[in-house]
């Protein structure tokens, strides 16, 4: 007689979990609807007003999602994605928000069907593993070392950026940037850690064109006393520090009592004679230039210009490390360790310049620099802050290029290549997971489509014929013209370089109309998506932790503590009805 409470309890939980679902589908799908318009060279770009009052336009997904201030748990984890993909990659940050907000709206039909999250995860799951089969399939390799194959896949990866009108500038600074910090680790693996060793220097004033790659580095210092200290060396010898140049002081607050009037002297004394053996230490290696990330003081800058050293103070940590890795010097902790081989040697110029109203120095025409600096000249701070982040997107492809040399077709020829493959793989499929895989292939083509619909041409009409082209395996580099919205075969329009190793197939070098995409960014783009996907829909409640914050005065005034008395005790109900 208990059996119909049951199934109305049960029937009562599985709708409250679907409501939850529908709530997190729609917030994910609002987060997609944000950024939709900004993919592609035809996107749209966004004006952003932050806290502080400042405007920022860009059509870069993550700058955008990063203002974004959301109270849906949900949407706080879709806007988790694109930092994740621009931490991992540096692009595909737009295409990730919009395929997982694709994903979830197209397993909602589902949801409402009573399908558990659990059987439309388990189908995503196998569509990602098969559509990462069809990416190994259709990639090229690309030779790493021709620059004119390089130049043309970076160029065609920022085409959708601000900074693609001023032609082969960005991508020429990215490539440079990048191979001159690659290190390689052996068994064909190469390091490229471009947020350590490559810094981006933004000075407002001149034009675009005057931006470069710097074979050293630069920082905004100037030498400790510029009368006496040269500001142009060729050849230096350089000794980098992680000390202080003058007298230790306290931790606390110290006490020193003195007796006699002598005493004084012989404490100014010892001072002097610790600071100057300090630089006897350094001296003894014939320096050019000294370079502390602490304090130097006054005599011990007197020491240093006497011997014809220059000096510089205060300089911050990482900037120190670039250095070291340019002109081959060791950051030494204590003068007393220094050794001939901590000198820096590799540097062929040191010179500091006055650039507008305030001294950069230039450690430059390095021997085999292993960090460099990007120096960004604009009219503006606004268009230097938008050219830094396009060219953060350019280097981040240099980088996944040199890391994975291969190459796959774009203008959603990739994403429309693997929703083919998907929905003839679909057909082999047996029990209820067939439906959701075959929507996960449907969803693929929410990159095209999108494409399409910013270009302004007929979505419809575009989609279809795609597909039919699609339909067999043989089409894999038919795509959309990003610019036009016209349906092209890359392979037709475009100029052939060779790849690597060398083998009867060939790679094609995009125009700036077509563009190419990387596979480490189309692989990471798909796992990222699907893979948040499944997390958001195996939230069946949300729980909330935190307390609403009253109002001031909108609450019930505080109640003044009762003081008991005897009577009251006769007429409380000790034991319950």
């Amino acid at each position: 007689m208990h059996a119909p409470v049951l199934v109305l309890k049960d029937s009562l939980k599985r709708e409250s979990g679907a409501k939850v679902h529908r709530a997190n589908i729609q917030a994910s799908k609002a987060v997609a609807d944000i950024i939709r318009t900004t993919l592609g060279p035809r996107s749209m770009l966004k004006m952003l007003l932050d806290a502080a009052g400042g405007i920022v336009v860009t059509n870069d997904g993550n700058a955008i999602l990063r203002e974004l201030d959301l109270a849906h748990p949900a949407a706080k984890s879709m806007i988790e994605l694109s930092r994740t993909q621009d931490e991992e990659v540096g692009d595909g940050t737009t295409s990730v928000i919009i395929l997982a907000g694709e994903l979830l709206h197209v397993a909602e039909a589902f949801i409402d069907k009573h399908y558990h999250p659990t059987v439309i995860c388990r189908a995503y799951t196998k569509a990602l593993e098969d559509s990462i089969a069809v990416l190994d399939k259709i990639a090229i390799p690309i030779d790493v070392n021709n620059r004119a194959s390089m130049l043309g896949l970076v160029k065609s990866c920022i085409g959708t950026k601000f900074t693609s009108q001023f032609g082969n500038l960005i991508a020429d600074l990215a490539i440079d940037a990048t191979t001159t910090v690659g290190v390689d680790l052996g068994q064909g693996l190469r390091e490229v850690d471009i947020k350590k060793y490559i810094k981006v220097e933004k000075i407002p004033g001149g034009q675009l064109e005057d931006s470069r790659v710097l074979r050293g580095v630069m920082f905004n210092k100037d030498v400790v006393a510029p009368g006496k200290m040269r500001r142009r060396i060729l050849n230096p010898r350089i000794i980098l520090l992680d000390c202080p140049l003058e007298y230790k002081k306290g931790e606390n607050q110290t006490n020193a009592e003195l007796v006699r009037e002598e005493d004084w002297a012989i404490l100014l004394k010892m001072e002097e004679e610790y600071i100057e053996n300090i630089c006897v230490q350094i001296l003894k290696f014939k320096p050019d230039l000294v370079i502390t990330e602490k304090g130097l003081s006054d005599l011990a800058c007197h020491y240093l210009s006497k011997a014809g050293v220059s000096a510089i103070r205060r300089l911050r940590k990482t900037d120190n490390n670039r250095i070291a890795r340019a002109c081959g010097a060791v950051v030494v902790n204590r003068p007393d360790e220094l050794q001939e081989s901590d000198v820096g040697t590799g540097a062929g110029l040191f010179e500091v310049k006055k650039i507008g109203d305030e001294f950069f120095t230039f450690i430059v025409d390095c021997k085999d620099p292993k960090a460099c600096s990007v120096l960004l000249r604009g009219a503006s701070k606004d268009l230097l802050n938008e050219v830094e982040r396009n060219l953060q997107d350019a280097m981040s492809v240099a980088r996944n290029i040199l890391k994975n040399p291969k190459l796959l077709p774009g203008g959603g020829a990739t994403e429309l290549t693997v929703s083919a493959s998907l929905k003839q793989k679909s057909s082999s499929i047996e029990g209820v997971e067939k439906w959701p895989y075959e929507a996960a292939a449907v969803a693929f083509e929410a990159i095209p489509r999108t494409l399409a619909q910013n270009c302004g041409v007929n979505v419809i009409r575009t989609m279809t014929a795609l597909q039919g082209k699609h339909a067999s395996e043989e089409n894999a580099w038919v795509g959309i013209d990003g610019n036009t919205g016209a349906i092209v075969d890359m392979r037709e329009q475009q100029v052939r370089v060779p790849i690597w190793p060398p083998s009867s197939q060939t790679c094609f070098l995009p125009f700036p109309s077509l563009y190419l995409d990387s596979f480490n960014v189309k692989a990471q783009t798909f796992k990222t998506a699907i893979e948040a996907a499944c997390m958001i829909l195996r939230i069946d409640d949300i729980v909330s932790g935190i307390k609403k914050k009253q109002a001031p005065g909108a609450g019930p005034a505080p109640s003044k503590p009762k003081i008991e008395e005897e009577g009251d005790a006769d007429g409380e109900q000790i034991l319950p009805d």
